[in-house]
């Protein structure tokens, strides 16, 4: 195997380091940081890419372990960026599809460092998520309450790997202004001391007639199963939405997206 090419540079601000080989092991890690949607857990870093993601961390202070740049891009943009000390790779503009899931490769990405493990604060408006698989529904989900004022989203066990990829991709920037905290079992949640409200396509009051509380605790189901019925039993309220139309039920990324509308409207 050839030995992978670096060469180094420093600017003004940032050590650059040119990449040249697919073999480089910094190259390898960050694949793996693409490619298996668990292994940020393991490694400590999350992967993001393109400049909406990007910029949308540095907004909310967060500082970047390492910026990836292809060659072209970083000094065509360098001027783009302030970027403080982190390091700064490049490489060619034929190794970013190894880095990207994207149909069209971004040509700058970051790693980011994962935030350290956390438990539920109690008395914060919240969305517990319950086994949800989609990660684009879950994205979506994160982009409403961070629109609607809950700042705390708590993902049980089963629901989709909330810092994958995909789901920062669908996130859409949502992920650096939220408290997330994951991997949670049903009995953590009494730590929250808050009341909770469940969403049903079949039972309850309907939404546009009730009292809602705030703060609250939104819980939100499988896209087939729905709430389970120990968290349900829990809750001081279930409600559904009107369906004028007819249809059988809604996406619950939709469906949520209404009742956390309806909660931020209520505080008013």
């Amino acid at each position: 195997m050839p030995t992978p090419t670096i060469t180094r540079a420093v600017g003004a601000a940032n050590a650059v380091t040119a990449l040249q080989s697919r073999d480089n092991p910094l190259l390898k890690d960050l694949r793996r940081l693409t490619r298996d949607s668990a292994a940020y857990r393991k490694l400590g870093r999350l992967w993001i890419e393109g400049e909406h993601l990007c910029r949308a961390s540095l907004a909310q202070g967060w500082q970047p372990l390492q910026a990836v740049f292809t060659e072209a891009h970083w000094q065509a943009n360098q001027h783009q960026w302030a970027l403080g000390n982190t390091p700064v790779l490049t490489i060619p503009e034929a190794l970013m599809p190894d880095l990207s899931l994207l149909e069209s490769p971004s040509p700058m990405g970051f790693v980011l460092a994962l935030p350290a493990a956390l438990a539920p604060l109690p008395g914060v408006p919240s969305v517990v998520l319950d086994r949800l698989q989609d990660p684009g529904n879950v994205g979506s989900i994160l982009r409403s309450a961070a629109a609607f004022g809950f700042t705390q989203v708590l993902a049980l066990k089963g629901t989709a790997a909330l810092w994958s990829p995909k789901l920062l991709r669908a996130g859409m920037g949502a992920h650096f202004g939220l408290r997330l905290v994951e991997q949670l079992e049903p009995q953590d949640l009494e730590a929250l001391a808050l009341p909770m409200v469940v969403t049903s396509s079949h039972q309850g009051e309907y939404l546009h007639q009730t009292r809602l509380p705030w703060p609250c605790a939104w819980v939100l189901g499988h896209e087939g199963q729905g709430v389970h019925s120990a968290l349900a039993a829990r809750a001081i309220l279930s409600v559904r939405i009107a369906q004028p139309g007819g249809q059988e039920s809604l996406n619950v990324a939709a469906a949520a997206a209404i009742c956390l509308h309806a909660s931020a409207l209520a505080q008013t």
